[in-house]
């Protein structure tokens, strides 16, 4: 039923009422005036379809084929079609014209309806019967410059309606980015109060798990120190005891840096260095993974204002999960003895360039790997605390980068499309020069 609408609307009713009424004005039985009329009203019905066929000519074709049935009419419908009563039929080519074009284009296609206009002057001029008085050359003049006038006011009215048009979608797009922003800030609010939330619960049950872990440990030690010779089992056992609190610890270690206030020790610093030094980090800790670097800093690269240890562990952060999402760890795992000039299981891509945000001058850093990404229902999630698209791990490592680099100020977000690896980008503000 829409579909039935759209084809033929209401428009298209009036315009078949206008040209009947035209068609039992006389001359009646004149059978090329009512062949024309039908002509044209299947053009103006046909109009839209025949420009979106034809994007580029179709509004040319629409507008010459108008001038020609309204010349065709006049000479249906007047002894000279000069003197037709018909010759209004002409404002529709003109007003078409203003509707489709700029000024220029009006003001051409208007000449060229009054040069098909007064193309009936040719033959009036032979005609020893017919005589063309003073006059009637000065209405013919009133009725062109009528022409002109009404294709210049229809196009002016136009071209406010486009800029008018423009102006509102100019503003949509803005209230459409002001709505994304606003959207992104409520976005890292709930984020920063879960953060909270989850630091002040972290620090407290971190603090109350620690002191018993210390008797555990203590414990398991003595009692591998002293069946060590009578029970080796019992004092393997023990040792595993230990091994585990150790891990336990490193765990709660980790809770207690996710939650610690930061005390920044902010100072101007270059990023290239700190970035290299993360690189040779997860090179050493993953030295048979045969990943390939390269690095694209950009030069004259401002300093940024930072707390230098902060901002190296971000990086670390980084630059090890690019690793370990690109297979680092299972290669290191399952081919310890694999040569580091073997087959490249992936390619690590880091960036440097300055960038702008929210008005504030300073650089940039991505962190793009060749891994197979991160889905759609973790993007949102993937700085949270206890989020994670690894088998191993707690999901803290990220929520530890982006509660340093908001402390900083700075911004992090995941920039890849899922199944194109992942591309983290990080920004801090420059320095200001003294």
């Amino acid at each position: 039923m829409q579909r039935q609408e759209e084809k033929f609307g209401w428009i298209d009713i009036v315009w078949i009422a206008f040209l009947i009424g035209l068609a039992v004005l006389p001359p009646i039985r004149e059978i090329h005036k009512q062949l024309t009329l039908a002509a044209i009203g299947v053009c103006q019905i046909f109009e839209g379809r025949l420009i979106a066929w034809l994007p580029g000519r179709g509004r040319s074709y629409v507008i010459l084929i108008k001038i020609l049935l309204a010349t065709l009419l006049l000479g249906h419908t007047g002894e000279i079609g000069i003197n037709s009563s018909y010759w209004p039929i002409y404002f529709l080519p003109v007003v078409t014209a203003a509707i489709y074009f700029g000024p220029v284009g009006t003001l051409v296609w208007t000449a060229l309806a009054s040069l098909a206009y007064c193309s009936y002057l040719l033959p009036a001029l032979y005609i020893e019967q017919y005589e063309i008085p003073a006059s009637g050359y000065g209405i013919l003049g009133i009725r062109i410059l009528f022409f002109f006038l009404s294709a210049i006011l229809v196009n002016r009215f136009v071209m406010e309606n486009r800029r008018q048009v423009e102006l509102y979608q100019s503003l949509s797009e803005s209230l459409a980015e002001s709505n994304r922003q606003l959207q992104q800030a409520q976005s890292d609010v709930r984020r920063a109060e879960r953060l909270a939330a989850l630091g002040q619960l972290t620090a407290g049950l971190a603090h109350e798990i620690r002191n018993p872990l210390g008797i555990i440990k203590g414990s398991a030690e003595m009692l591998a120190q002293k069946l060590q010779s009578s029970q080796p089992v019992a004092g393997e056992l023990a040792g595993y005891i230990s091994a585990e609190v150790n891990r336990l610890n490193a765990l709660v270690t980790r809770f207690l840096d996710f939650a610690r206030p930061s005390h920044l020790e902010l100072h101007p610093i270059e990023l290239p260095p700190l970035v290299d030094r993360a690189i040779e980090v997860a090179q050493a800790r993953y030295p048979h993974a045969s990943i390939t670097v390269i690095r694209r800093f950009a030069p004259d690269l401002p300093a940024v204002l930072a707390d230098e240890q902060l901002c190296e562990q971000v990086f670390i952060n980084l630059v090890l999960n690019a690793y370990e999402a690109m297979g680092a760890q299972e290669s290191q795992e399952n081919g310890a003895s694999t040569p580091p000039s073997g087959p490249s299981i992936g390619t690590l891509t880091v960036s440097i360039h300055p960038d702008t945000r929210d008005g504030r001058s300073g650089a940039s850093v991505e962190v793009q790997d060749t891994g197979p990404g991160i889905s759609g229902e973790l993007r949102e999630q993937i700085f949270n605390p206890f989020v994670t698209s690894k088998k191993t791990g707690v999901g803290l490592g990220l929520s530890i980068v982006a509660k340093i680099v908001d402390d900083h100020g700075g911004a992090i977000q995941l920039a890849s499309d899922p199944g194109q690896g992942a591309c983290f980008r990080v920004f801090f503000s420059a320095a200001l020069k003294s």
